[in-house]
């Protein structure tokens, strides 16, 4: 099962970095940037996390909500956020129920070797709670301005 355009999101309830339970639907109201990747501190995830960081204050002004999620524990989140000084929430999706929901968890391929993994995915959600956007298969460069760019003509 994979939500689709124009569908409700799926509520979820994960714990957050700072240690707190986050439901998505604590953010109803807000639009939500909701971002799976697949791992703290390596490039690719740092390059995407940095980017939602630096225009932060942007999605902030179009009342709207970053959260990142990926398989690893609070604890490495908690590293991750005070290295890079981010200023959204990360969520521990430990067992992969929520980028099960998303259909973000997907059998990959790197180096000949085969894993299952998270692909790299963003969803916009808007202030009633539906999914208005999807990006799959995410490239890092240009995506953060490319969702903020959506953001602004489309929801606010």
């Amino acid at each position: 099962m994979t939500i689709t355009i124009g569908e409700t999101a799926p509520d979820f309830k994960l714990t957050a970095n700072n240690g707190e339970e986050v439901r998505l639907s604590d953010y109803k109201g807000k639009n939500i940037v909701l971002y799976f990747y697949p791992k703290d501190m390596t490039p690719g995830c740092t390059t995407q996390a940095c980017d939602f960081r630096d225009r932060h204050a942007q999605f902030s002004d179009t009342n709207t909500v970053i959260l990142g999620v990926s398989i690893d524990p609070v604890a490495r989140h908690e590293k991750f956020i005070e290295k890079y000084d981010l200023p959204f929430l990360l969520l521990a999706d430990e067992e992969h129920e929520v980028c099960e929901l998303y259909g973000v968890w997907k059998l990959k391929k790197n180096f000949g070797k085969e894993y299952m993994g998270i692909e790299r995915s963003t969803f916009v959600i808007d202030p009633k709670g539906k999914l208005v956007k999807e990006w799959r298969k995410v490239k890092v460069k240009g995506h953060v301005e490319e969702a903020l760019q959506f953001i602004k003509e489309e929801l606010s």
